[in-house]
């Protein structure tokens, strides 16, 4: 007989940042991440998750609402139906909750971490096969003071960590932004790529203003300067042809990208899994930029180490993702809740070849940083 869904649990986990980490939308200190465990009927147990930024303030689903729309709507909707076929859960869940995003990501990640343990095949294998073992992962920074940021910056290029860089603004005054980015900028040098985000946190005219200075500072690339629904705006400012914009919470599915493309909204767009409702979506967002010619970057949602090694899998079967990516959610966080940790050296995160996700939890970790 085919192996079966019996249990879907989920448990939050609350985990401290090495430091502050500010956005224009939130400070956050700590992290908190749904773990989702599913179990299936012949003793596999398939883990997910989905981690949101700065609760409520970046985005409608909160760790709370993820574990309660789990526990109570889609789990009922997995006990008892067949384990091998995640494309036809997820569709299952599709037709009967709404929206969840990020709740379906973690239950998709979960499903497809079991199905690889049971074939003996990591998850990129069921996404198509990785073409590549090693991901460029780019270092945000974050801590709101200019030399400490620079400070952290070398650290990161002395130990061979990141030689990417991106800085999160939009949270200061403009002018005083400015000034920040073009001394990290001049701080680290020609030869190594500072991007900046803004999570929405500028108008139209603002970045207007912004992308020449920020293009003379040698700036190489602006995220989601202005709000999310203000395509046509974003579309202006990649039209100007001064630095390359990236979408990124303009994207919450394959509507979004659809509609970005087909009005030439962006240059490059910011692929995260959760955001995308999950493995599949990701997968139809990429496709959908690449038929329009718009590059990609491997975002994060400052996930915990099980939806950044998902969301590694997944990007791994790409064979342009010109822009790297940003996979160091694990990182921020001033403990580990694997038995092993995920390698993290010579600039690049390296992709491990068991079988599913190919990590482990670490039980004694999971029970400490778990609520209640």
């Amino acid at each position: 007989m085919q192996a079966t869904v019996v249990e879907v649990a989920t448990h939050i986990l609350d985990i401290p940042t090495i430091r502050p980490h500010k956005l224009s939308v939130a400070v956050m200190e700590h992290q908190s991440m749904v773990l989702v465990r599913i179990k299936t009927s012949d003793g596999i147990e398939g883990i997910g998750e989905a981690t949101t930024i700065g609760g409520l303030n970046y985005g409608a689903e909160s760790p709370e609402s993820i574990k309660v729309n789990i526990d109570n709507y889609i789990a009922p909707l997995l006990i008892g139906q067949p384990a091998y076929n995640p494309g036809m859960l997820a569709l299952r869940v599709a037709k009967a909750v709404k929206s969840n995003h990020f709740a379906k990501s973690a239950v998709e990640t979960a499903l497809y971490d079991a199905l690889g343990k049971r074939l003996g095949v990591p998850v990129a294998a069921l996404l198509g096969g990785a073409v590549r073992k090693e991901l460029e992962v780019a270092w945000t920074l974050a801590s709101g003071d200019t030399h400490k940021d620079i400070a952290e910056a070398q650290e990161m290029l002395d130990t061979r960590r990141h030689n990417i860089f991106k800085l999160k603004v939009g949270l200061r005054p403009f002018k005083e932004d400015l000034r920040h980015i073009a001394a990290i900028k001049k701080a680290v040098g020609d030869d190594v790529s500072v991007r900046i985000d803004v999570n929405q946190g500028w108008s139209e005219c603002q970045a207007l203003r912004a992308l020449r200075p920020l293009a003379d500072a040698g700036v190489d690339l602006v995220e989601q300067p202005i709000h999310e629904k203000n395509h046509a705006g974003l579309g202006r400012l990649s039209g100007l042809g001064i630095l390359p914009i990236m979408a990124d919470e303009a994207l919450k599915g394959r509507e979004d990208g659809f509609a970005l493309a087909a009005a030439r909204g962006a240059d490059v767009f910011a692929i995260k899994i959760e955001q995308a409702g999950g493995l599949r979506g990701a997968q139809d967002l990429m496709g959908i930029a690449q038929a329009a010619d718009i590059a990609l970057y491997g975002g994060t949602m400052l996930e915990g180490p099980v939806s950044t090694m998902a969301a590694a899998h997944l990007f791994s079967t790409v064979g342009r993702l010109e822009w790297g990516t940003e996979l160091f959610g694990p990182l921020l966080m001033k403990d580990d809740i694997l038995a092993e940790p995920l390698d993290y050296s010579d600039f690049t995160l390296k992709l491990p070849q068991g079988p599913g996700l190919g990590i482990v939890l670490d039980e004694d970790k999971v029970r400490h940083y778990a609520r209640g």
